[in-house]
């Protein structure tokens, strides 16, 4: 079925030419079906980039999506145009009245930052607390996952010597759960992160399961509340070139990075990189909208508690 996005979003003419279906409102109101509503915090500083890439893997779901892109009123982003922002994404204060099926809260580039010195946390913590009565699902990412565990459960992360940069092999702990299905006994993730989680801080919390492990990047996959939060540390969302682009980035800004591992063929830059997540990643979305998402939430939306 097609993904439901506003009208003149930039993705859509990206992803049409990927040939994923995609429709815009004004067709989309003209089918007569109750549509997941999803909501997507995105808090990266390049917005389109992730806008694309999270749209691309929402796109092949069993019913119409309708998404919203909410931002925090209190940060204004310095990478993506004020018109973009202006027209395409809404205030939290605008639905914090309305209930979604799911939600999706991205990374952010302040990960070095204690998380209650984050210009924004106060309005984040609001939104952690709306999404626990107004949200089926919940789908956290990098960043948003560890802030997420550090408000709902007081786990904190931890600073690592050396960037976990690149594309690592996981395992999964508990292969018989449902956002598993399908999946490889090994499978890829891209990780691109300065902090980590610590197991002996998991293990503290009865909520928690880890549910999948990295022996080189660490912790990836974590589940609490039935399923209805998903931790994810990683970031199997990117797309081929976004490591690359972070890379060349940091070089040319005179940063310290290293080359990201298990990335480009022969570890040599030169190279296009080789790309070893993109059946993951589809997998684990379109795996999460079925079974927590779309099977889990009610028929009428105003159900959900």
């Amino acid at each position: 079925m097609p993904l439901n996005i506003p009208d003149r979003l930039p993705a859509i003419e990206i992803l049409k030419k990927e040939n994923i279906f995609v429709i815009d409102n004004s067709r989309a109101e003209a089918q007569d079906i109750r549509p997941l509503k999803i909501a997507i915090l995105n808090l990266m500083p390049i917005k389109v980039t992730t806008e694309t890439d999270l749209v691309r893997l929402l796109s092949n779901s069993p019913l119409q999506i309708e998404i919203d892109f909410i931002k925090i009123k209190s940060h204004t982003s310095k990478n993506t145009p004020v018109e973009h922002m202006m027209q395409f994404y809404t205030d939290f204060e605008e639905i914090k009245t309305h209930k979604y099926d799911g939600l999706i809260v991205t990374g952010a580039p302040v990960e070095q930052i204690d998380f209650k010195d984050v210009t924004y946390w106060g309005e984040l913590t609001e939104i952690f607390d709306w999404a626990k009565t107004n949200v089926t699902a919940k789908m956290f990412i990098c960043w948003g996952a560890m802030a997420a565990l550090n408000y709902y459960y007081g786990v904190p992360k931890h600073a690592i010597d050396q960037k976990c940069f690149g594309v690592f092999k996981h395992r999964m702990t508990n292969p018989l759960n449902p956002i598993f299905r399908g999946f490889d006994d090994i499978f890829y993730v891209p990780h691109s992160r300065h902090t980590e989680l610590d197991e002996a801080d998991i293990v503290k919390v009865p909520e928690l399961e880890i549910l999948a492990t990295s022996d080189e990047a660490g912790i990836y996959m974590l589940t609490a509340n039935n399923g209805r939060e998903l931790y994810l540390t990683g970031h199997a969302e990117y797309n081929a070139y976004t490591l690359d682009t972070e890379y060349k980035r940091d070089l040319a800004k005179g940063l310290p990075i290293d080359i990201p591992q298990h990335y480009y063929p022969g570890n040599d830059p030169n190279n296009p990189p080789c790309v070893r997540w993109r059946s993951t990643a589809n997998l684990m979305f379109n795996n999460w909208l079925n079974y927590f998402v779309y099977q889990a939430t009610p028929y009428n939306i105003e159900d959900i508690q």
